[in-house]
């Protein structure tokens, strides 16, 4: 009897063990830098093959999906803006760098005087 107990409590430690790493990584709250694109890249086109236009609250993502909508967090100040993937990259430069934004939606959180910034950002609907 006291077996049977034993297995049916190791059974249940399992189970859940198993149900808690199956939930969707993509959905949790990740911290990184963001850097914003150079005027230079407006009007060319984009991974996705939409054309870039700075003036757009979009970004640049290695992984996401094309059209994940994004809330992108400055970890300086608290100011929020969600943006929508339409591109790959960043590349090049440091490899901390999750993020790379148009310069609306980057200056809408931050200081476009400073490169890069510290934030968190999740998949909203």
């Amino acid at each position: 009897m006291m077996k049977r107990f034993i297995l049916v409590i190791i059974m249940m430690i399992s189970t859940l063990g198993v149900y808690s790493f199956t939930s969707n990584a993509l959905d949790a709250k990740k911290t990184s830098y963001a850097s914003y694109y150079h005027d230079r890249f407006n009007g060319r086109k984009t991974a996705s093959g939409e054309i870039f236009d700075n003036s757009k609250f979009t970004a640049a993502n290695r992984t996401l999906p094309f059209g994940t909508n994004v809330k992108v967090t400055n970890l300086r100040n608290g100011k929020e803006v969600i943006v929508r993937i339409n591109d790959r990259g960043p590349y090049g430069g440091p490899a901390s760098r999750a993020l790379d934004m148009s310069k609306a939606a980057f200056d809408e959180i931050g200081d476009i005087n400073h490169g890069t910034i510290p934030v968190e950002y999740e998949i909203v609907d």
